[in-house]
């Protein structure tokens, strides 16, 4: 049963890789006799004979051909083409010539890849041992070259090869050094074959929650990618999904997880495709639904579907398959007290499964034959056991043969890696030992010539250094006056000013009114001037209190700023902060001349602009501060306007955060103040 899991997508993995070894690929030219037989047989309008007429005539000029890595390319892209077209006998015949050539002409490349078709065409005859053998050849040598593309794809293969046999925690290693590789180069296809591959090993080993998780990453992979090697791919791991809560509810004796099975399997079926283009697919999606609809006592729709599977499996005469929905009869016509039709289908069953050679359907069959005919039971049973020890042991031999081949691959690697290092470590010591020769001979005779020069040197650098110093001293302490009293003249001019400005507006405005709201107004903006005349103070030692609360609570700042504006001016301001902006790694500076321009720009709005709207958005791109603040206002223009200190203020702060800010305005249409500053 585990190949009707897979057969969906491993079929297209044997050549699913370019052919190229890091460098530029080959450019086969199509003047040349065999690359225009190839392209002959390629065409789609060619008949079969007529193919095999060119390909062997290809084969012919190329076996006369000198060995260079043009000829070997062709004969590579021959080979496929035997391999996907079944002529064996010359496909055996193309590769043999090709591991020839690649042998001669020492070239790993091409060697891995006639080893790892080889590999391919013993998997397809069934030849498991050989294909063992040659893939782990091609892992071998791609392995050396570095070729990592090649390399996943050969592991992938050879992990089959040890689901088959049964091995499933060597398939999982070598499906783990895949999904490394695949995962590192970015290889969709072989990650989502990995992915799924895991998730049936998890389901043989009874891992269920394990293997629900690899096919659900398949899934993923597979909605994000629409361009994946195969169709049906999503419903193929919905019917994966599926047949994995089918197991559990199996094992745990759970309604709930047959229900959640339900819902997968009809997931897949809503793609009515299906029907049509894989009735494979949507037999094996019908036959699994109809079990989990058996077993949740659904049993008219569990008919139905158990003979609407079986119909389409005689129709496209899968034994096999046959097989399976024969034993989901038998078993469905047990459960509803019809022994008659039961013993019927599963006699049936077993009958095809034994001339057909399917011992694992066999196997399946005999164990539903013993609960139906019970007078028969113990030899059932016998001969279930007689079998299941039979392949056991022919998995167990096959396990270890291909543990000792492997065994061998890893030994002969490491003792090449070790002879390898030895010589790597004669070399350098060799080169070492020259080098240090040489040196202790140069610095011989530059000893005695160069010792007065490195004293003069070495006073006259001590000389220069005392002198660097006191200028570089007297450099500090002028370039620190000067920051600071820009610092003072900044703080005072847009903060202070600015707060007392706007104290003075509104202290005239209620000047002459003497009802208790304005009495209460008063009081605050005395509390304000109070407030100010403390930060005068703060000022003075260093010590602004408004420098730290910018540095903290930057948002909160910053939206009492433009509560207050929309408190004391008739302007409607809206504003717009990004979320994504995380202002706790913003740097402090940047936070303090951010909030400066912004009470600049909006003390030089409601001085001059005559607004009636104002905007102001904080917006994050590319990893830089976008702030703009824009008005409706009367404007002005910039080319004639002088600019005042509140103007160089503002570009002078950009300019400290290494932003850019730039003025937009023309007289009636407004102004626009853009500031960009980049973010660490």
């Amino acid at each position: 049963m585990k190949k009707y899991f897979y057969f969906l997508f491993f079929s297209l993995l044997p050549f699913g890789c370019k052919d190229t070894n890091g460098k530029k690929p080959i450019e086969i030219t199509t003047n040349d006799s065999s690359s225009i037989y190839l392209n002959k047989a390629q065409n789609k309008n060619t008949k079969i004979a007529d193919k095999l007429k060119y390909y062997k005539k290809s084969f012919t000029i190329l076996k006369n051909q000198e060995n260079d890595s043009i000829t070997r390319s062709k004969l590579f892209e021959l080979t496929k083409e035997l391999y996907k077209n079944n002529f064996e006998r010359e496909f055996l015949s193309s590769v043999n010539l090709l591991t020839k050539l690649a042998t001669k002409s020492k070239d790993s490349f091409y060697l891995a890849q006639a080893y790892r078709s080889k590999g391919s065409f013993y998997k397809h005859q069934a030849t498991k041992d050989s294909a063992f053998i040659y893939y782990t050849e091609a892992e071998k040598i791609l392995k050396k070259i570095k070729h990592k593309e090649g390399l996943s794809l050969v592991l992938i293969n050879k992990s089959l090869i040890q689901f088959d046999t049964g091995d499933y925690t060597g398939a999982d290693r070598t499906l783990n050094n895949a999904y490394l590789i695949s995962k590192k180069n970015n290889e969709i296809d072989n990650l989502y074959a990995i992915s799924v591959m895991m998730g049936l090993t998890s389901l043989e080993t009874k891992d269920f929650d394990k293997a629900i998780q690899y096919f659900n990453y398949g899934l993923e992979i597979v909605s994000k990618n629409n361009n994946i090697i195969g169709e049906f791919n999503k419903e193929t791991c919905l019917n994966n999904i599926g047949l994995s809560y089918q197991r559990k509810a199996e094992q745990k004796k759970s309604v709930e997880d047959y229900k959640k099975s339900i819902e997968y399997f009809k997931s897949a079926l809503k793609n009515k495709s299906i029907r049509t283009e894989d009735p494979e697919l949507y037999n094996l999606l019908t036959d699994n639904l109809g079990y989990s609809y058996l077993k949740t006592e659904n049993l008219d729709q569990a008919l139905a579907l158990f003979l609407e599977s079986l119909k389409i499996r005689e129709e496209l005469n899968y034994p096999n398959q046959i097989v399976l929905s024969k034993v989901h009869l038998s078993e469905y016509y047990r459960q509803v007290n019809d022994t008659a039709k039961s013993k019927k289908y599963i006699f049936e069953a077993l009958s095809l499964a034994k001339k057909e050679k399917a011992y694992r359907d066999y196997l399946n069959a005999l164990k539903q034959a013993s609960i139906i005919d019970v007078q028969n039971a113990s030899t059932y049973s016998k001969e279930y056991i007689r079998l299941s020890d039979s392949i056991r042991n022919v998995e167990i031999l096959s396990q270890e043969k291909f543990a000792r081949i492997q065994l061998e691959t890893d030994e002969i690697i490491k003792e090449k890696d070790i002879l390898e290092d030895k010589n790597r470590s004669l070399l350098y010591t060799f080169i070492g030992v020259v080098f240090l020769l040489s040196m202790l001979f140069v610095v011989r005779a530059q000893r005695a010539r160069t010792k007065e020069l490195m004293f003069k040197q070495a006073q006259q650098r001590a000389n220069e250094e005392i002198y660097n110093l006191l200028m570089a001293q007297q450099d500090v302490i002028d370039q620190s006056r000067e920051i600071e009293k820009k610092k003072i003249a900044r703080d005072l001019h847009d903060g202070i000013l600015s707060r007392m400005f706007g104290a003075r507006l509104n202290l005239d405005s209620i000047n002459h009114l003497d009802d208790p709201e304005s009495v209460k107004k008063r009081l605050e903006y005395l509390n304000e001037l109070k407030e100010i005349e403390q930060d005068i103070r703060e000022i003075s030692h260093d010590l602004s209190r408004e420098k730290q609360d910018l540095i903290n609570n930057f948002v909160s700042i910053t939206t009492n700023l433009f509560e207050e504006q929309t408190a004391t001016h008739s302007a409607k301001l809206t504003y717009f902060m990004d979320s994504s902006i995380k202002w706790d790694l913003v740097k402090n500076n940047i936070k303090i001349n951010v909030f400066r321009i912004l009470q600049e720009g909006l003390q030089n709005i409601n001085k001059y602009a005559k607004a009636k709207t104002i905007s102001v958005n904080f917006r994050k791109e590319n990893n830089e501060l976008h702030i703009s603040i824009e008005d409706d206002g009367i404007g002005f223009d910039v080319s004639k306007k002088s600019k005042g200190i509140g103007m160089q203020n503002m570009i002078s702060r950009a300019i400290d955060c290494n932003g850019k800010l730039d003025i937009n305005s023309s007289k009636e249409n407004g102004t626009k103040i853009t500031l960009n500053i980049p973010l660490e």
